[in-house]
């Protein structure tokens, strides 16, 4: 069984090989979400490349190779599961369960898993809107969605993901009105201030948000 510090690095390097190329992912970018120094990313890096779960290259950085994909998805699969279980059942609050599912994803076991996915009718998103991969998790891929940075102006729009997980940003997005499900449209972007000014479909408020808040919003039609 692999350790939870082995698991961190494999589900970090999945969430930074969004995009779903062959390129590799620097070694500073995940030493800085895991909040460790380079040289100790670099040392775990060549430890999983040795157990046949990367594919690492010095100055290059790092990719999974099949092995490590296959286990870093089964833990992102039980990090969501357990985020939308404290939500459903336990009735957390969203804006407090990613450091709890952070714990519980090395401890909880498959057979406890699949009992949590059945109860909760095999969810596709997790509170934040982040999709959870299925049981067998081969053909799992982040989907791409516009920011409000990025989505059409004017348009009815209605949000699919929250893409930060900091507690105080979460209560900001609630307050808004700007959870996953609640619709919403652009209604200007001004470059020279930069704000995006939107409006919630339910409540008819509208407001201003910055460039580093907006990129954090994803949205479908």
């Amino acid at each position: 069984m692999a350790s939870s510090t082995v698991e961190d690095y494999l589900k970090q390097i999945l969430l930074e090989e969004r995009g779903g190329d062959d390129s590799r992912v620097p070694t500073g970018r995940i030493a800085t979400s895991l909040g460790v120094a380079p040289g100790t990313a670099t040392s775990m890096f060549k430890a999983l490349a040795d157990s046949g779960l990367v594919s690492y290259e010095p100055y290059s950085g790092v990719r999974l190779t099949a092995a490590g994909r296959q286990l870093a998805v089964r833990v992102l699969r039980r990090h969501r599961l357990v985020e939308l279980f404290l939500v459903q059942v336990l009735g957390m609050d969203w804006s407090e369960v990613h450091d709890e599912a952070e714990n519980l994803e090395h401890a909880v076991s498959e057979r406890v898993i699949q009992r949590m996915d059945e109860m909760l009718g095999h969810p596709e998103v997790d509170p934040h809107g982040d999709p959870i991969p299925g049981a067998g998790g081969d053909d799992y891929r982040e989907p791409s969605l516009d920011s409000l940075l990025e989505c059409p102006v004017g348009v009815a729009l209605e949000v699919s993901r929250v893409a930060d997980q900091d507690p105080e940003f979460l209560k900001l997005v609630q307050r808004r009105g700007l959870k996953p499900g609640e619709g919403l449209r652009v209604r200007s972007r001004d470059d020279a201030a930069d704000t995006v000014v939107v409006e919630v479909a339910t409540s008819g408020d509208t407001f201003s948000l910055g460039p580093a808040a907006a990129a954090k919003i994803l949205v479908g039609s």
